[in-house]
This record gives structure tokens, C-alpha cells and sequence, in this order.
């Protein structure tokens, strides 16, 4: 099978691929070649700049193409076209573990840059000027940190504040039981109780308004190491700049340069108690490695074996789909033709079959069916009656 890494891959997931058996093509194409060369790659491999549109996955797929994975080094999907890829078939996999670390560190660096005013003693300083009692901070420890979306990233931020002395409490619907957080009732909640705010949550919609701004504490620092749109930029000049909240640093905007050394705009850079850097929050040479050989992994998985996890359009597990599911459980021997004889079975008894696996054990096979009805004696008499089966249970 061959696999287009258009943005680049890491050697070791290079390395990885090819052990797997995958051939691997890393030439960059742009928008006109790749339509042109994506019917003869089973996968593609993306980071941001690739954009995988409709018209991509429709060329990868119809008149005999070959397209089946689409792996996205990351988190963020916002490049890819989700619909096109479930109507025409093909798989959308990411890889959000490698950045984790990287972005909770970035997240942490950037509370710490801002409650210390590192950058701004650093700039004044490089142009010439002592100043000392005009950069006077505060300490994390002893400090509430609240973050909104308890994920991945969310909790390796809670551990290392936690490691620092803070109190950390947050919001996320769904609670991890194993957790530094302190899970609060509600959003505002925890923008009341926060001394830093942190935000780490997907989705396109704003989070932080004027409302929400306004429930934080006059000494407060909100943290955005997420996405852009979570934050109403307007309303966070307005509050900065009447002493509403503290300060703020931030590592994503609204409006983004779409290239390295275009230049950025923003009202924002107009005060003096924000921070800013250029969305860096996965940008570690560690990360990058991570994140590649992860990819590189869950796309192979399902190449070869089938393996829906981490998958974007599609529901990881069967139970994701939201409908009833039951087990059937039947040992048999491991000849030709055995699942055929039990789909032909389920089929004729008008039970749909959602997924099976198996496993060899000792001289048999263990094999788990999720169907969709209801298991009946009949149903487990009429499998048991087939040939080279040793039982069946439900």
C-alpha cells in the first residue's frame, strides 16, 4: 500500500511505515498535482497546510481510486472536509496525544511569562532601560487556576499547576474521575473563582465575551493556548485596558497569518499587559516527532488491521453510535468458511451483524459478535447447530 505524506513526515514515522511494509511518498504537492495523484495513494497525511477538500476526496476515491485514510498530524480538522470524506467512504484519523505535553508546557510558560512580566522587562532591558519596581509580579503558588476543558491537555496543565501549589478547579461535561481538577458546577464558576484562566477546549464558538470577563476578578490572567475564536477580542481590549482583568497571554487569534513572516495586526499589541506569541503551543521538536510517529501509527492500524480509534467522522467503538447493542459468544474451529456459515445464519434470521472479533484459543477460535437484535435461544440453537461449532452463549 502506498501512503502521500504531503506535509512532511518524521524520520522515525517514516521508519515505522516502511517496517509496517507501506511504501511512503513525501513530495510536497500542491493543490492541482495532488487532484491529480491521490486516486493511487491508500492514505493521505496532513498537517495544517494541506487543505483536503471535497474535491481532493473525490479524486482519491471515484474511477477506481484507492483513497481510504486521511491521517491529520494534530488535533484540529478544520482543513479537511469531514462530509466529503464519510459520504465517499474514507477515514479521518488524528493524532492529538504528541502535542499535549508541548501545548500544557506552552500553556504554563505563558502564565508564568505574564504573572512575572518576563517579556516586557526583557524588551526594555535589550533597548537599554533598567527598570525593576515598574515590573513587579506575582506568584503562581498559592494562586487558582481554572481551566475550562478538562481534556488531555486540559489535565496535564491541572497536574503541573498543581505541582506548582496552585488550587486548580475547572469545567468540562465530561469529569475524569482520576483528576487534579476540582470540577465546578458551572462556566461561570470558575471564571469567578480563577486567579489564571486557562483556556482548552475545540469547537468554533466564543467563549470569552464581555460577560464572561466581567465575572473575573481585577487581578485575574486569562491563558488562550486553544483556539482563536474562543476569545472576543474586542471585549478583551475593553476589559485589559480599563483594568477589568489583569492582563492576558495569548498564543491564537481570530485573524492568523496564513504563512511564516507575513505580518501580523491586531488592537491588541496597543497595551501593555498582554503577551503574545505566534500559536507555538505544539511547536517542539519533541512534539513534532510524537505527533508523526503517531499518525503514522493510527494509520497504519487501520490499513491493516481495521482499528477505528481515533477516528474523527466515525465513531471510535461501536457503542458511539448510539444504538442498542448485544453480544453473541461462539467458540468454533478455525477452518475456512466458519463466518460465512454464521452471517448466512444471522442474515436469514434477520439479526445485523455491527461488528465481530476473534481470537485464536488453544486448538479453537473465540469469536465476539455485536449485532444489533436481541439474542434469542433460536438464535444461539440455529449458530450451535453449524458444523465445527463448540458452543455459543449470550
Amino acid at each position: 500500500m502506498k501512503i502521500l505524506a504531503n506535509d512532511g513526515l518524521v524520520e522515525e514515522g517514516i521508519q515505522y511505515l516502511h517496517k509496517e511494509g507501506f511504501e511512503v511518498d513525501t513530495v510536497k504537492r500542491d493543490i492541482d498535482d495532488l487532484i491529480g495523484d491521490i486516486k493511487d495513494f491508500d492514505a493521505l497525511l496532513v498537517r495544517s497546510a494541506t487543505k483536503v477538500t471535497r474535491e481532493v476526496i473525490e479524486a482519491g476515491t471515484r474511477n477506481g481510486g484507492k483513497l481510504k485514510v486521511v491521517g491529520r498530524g494534530g488535533v484540529g480538522t478544520d482543513n479537511i472536509d469531514l462530509v466529503a470524506a464519510r459520504e465517499n467512504g474514507v477515514i479521518v484519523k488524528f493524532a492529538p496525544n504528541g502535542n499535549t505535553n508541548a501545548t500544557a508546557e506552552h500553556a504554563l510558560g505563558l502564565m508564568l511569562g505574564v504573572a512575572r512580566k518576563v517579556p516586557f522587562a526583557h524588551a526594555t532591558l535589550k533597548a537599554g532601560t533598567w527598570h525593576k519596581k515598574r515590573f513587579q509580579g506575582v506568584e503562581l503558588m498559592g494562586k487558582t487556576l481554572g481551566v475550562i476543558g478538562c481534556g488531555r491537555i486540559g489535565q496535564a496543565l491541572a497536574a503541573k499547576g498543581k505541582a506548582l501549589g496552585m488550587k486548580v478547579v475547572g469545567y468540562d461535561v465530561y469529569r475524569k474521575l482520576d483528576s487534579d481538577v476540582e470540577y465546578l458546577d458551572t462556566v461561570d464558576d470558575v471564571f469567578k473563582a480563577a486567579d489564571f484562566l486557562s483556556l482548552h477546549t475545540g469547537g468554533r464558538e466564543t467563549l470569552i465575551g464581555a460577560r464572561e470577563l466581567k465575572l473575573m476578578k481585577n487581578t485575574a490572567f486569562l491563558i488562550n493556548a486553544s483556539r482563536g475564536v474562543n476569545v472576543d477580542e474586542d471585549a478583551l481590549y475593553d476589559a485589559l485596558k480599563s483594568g477589568e482583568i489583569a492582563g492576558a497571554a495569548l498564543d491564537t487569534y481570530r485573524k492568523e497569518p496564513k504563512r511564516e513572516g507575513e505580518p501580523f495586526v491586531n488592537k491588541l499589541m496597543e497595551l501593555d499587559n498582554v503577551l503574545f506569541s505566534a500559536h507555538l503551543g505544539a511547536s517542539t521538536r519533541n512534539a513534532m516527532r510524537r505527533t508523526g510517529l503517531e499518525i503514522a501509527e493510527v494509520v497504519a492500524k487501520y490499513l491493516r488491521l481495521g482499528d477505528f480509534n481515533q477516528s474523527v467522522n466515525a465513531g471510535q467503538t461501536v457503542e458511539e453510535e448510539g444504538r442498542e447493542i448485544y453480544t453473541i459468544f461462539i467458540t468454533h474451529e478455525d477452518k475456512p468458511g466458519m463466518f460465512g456459515k454464521f452471517g448466512m445464519a444471522f442474515g436469514e434470521m434477520g439479526v445485523n451483524i455491527r461488528e465481530n472479533n476473534s481470537r485464536k484459543l488453544n486448538e479453537h477460535v473465540q469469536t465476539v459478535y455485536v449485532v444489533h437484535q436481541k439474542p434469542t435461544p433460536e438464535v444461539c440453537e440455529r449458530i450451535g447447530a453449524i458444523e465445527g461449532v463448540k458452543r455459543v452463549v449470550y
